[in-house]
């Protein structure tokens, strides 16, 4: 899917050296698709990008690398390469990539220094991402969504491969150690994220 035209001003840190931006998406009906991007040692990682404001972009620091959850999320990914020559990282088995990725990565590798669970039901190639650092971060891919004005909810059924194996997987991601959830469609939920799952797969 294509860059959107929609380009976000501002960023909010969610966590220490994590921030989350967003646009009402016109290429999905102007629901809310989110970006994030997380600082360390090594530079800025920037999962699953949407377009951003240069001034605020460079005051995130130096884009060593990007990291894709699934292929359909790919926005901004490629112009960052081609402008900052940032490495671009997708999962495995992604397929319908626009560009190859500098680099692919399975569950349990660490593209960017982020740890990947392969995450299906959404979709069949998808992963989430844990950071270790800062209390405990989660950034999925496809699987939920936190509009301003709502709660957690699963991404409607209709877009999904397979909505009880993302109920299932869902379940699975409660083991890890987080603190704070980062969607691709919505806002992070940064107080008690584990409750709102379980809400969620509860409803």
């Amino acid at each position: 899917m294509s860059e959107p035209r929609t380009t976000a001003t501002s960023v909010s840190e969610v966590a220490p050296g994590v921030w989350h931006w967003h646009i009402f998406d016109e290429r999905i009906g102007g629901h809310i698709s989110a970006a994030h991007a997380v600082r360390s040692d090594q530079g800025v990682v920037v999962i699953d990008p949407l377009p951003l404001a240069p001034e605020a972009l460079q005051a995130l620091g130096t884009v060593e690398a990007v990291c894709l959850t699934a292929s359909g999320h790919q926005r901004s990914a490629w112009r960052l390469r081609r402008e900052l020559g940032a490495r671009v990282w997708a999962p495995m088995l992604a397929t319908e990539l626009e560009e190859e990725p500098d680099e692919r990565y399975s569950e349990g590798e660490r593209p960017g220094g982020l740890l990947a669970y392969f995450t299906p039901g959404a979709g069949t190639r998808q992963h989430s991402l844990l950071l270790e650092q800062s209390g405990g971060v989660l950034f999925t891919p496809d699987l939920f969504a936190h509009p301003p004005d709502g709660e957690l909810a699963f991404v409607s059924a209709q877009y999904m491969h397979d909505p009880e194996q993302a109920r299932r997987t869902a379940q699975a991601l409660l083991e890890l150690d987080f603190a704070v959830l980062c969607t691709s469609h919505g806002l992070p939920v940064t107080e008690d994220p584990k409750a709102a799952i379980q809400a969620a797969i509860a409803s």
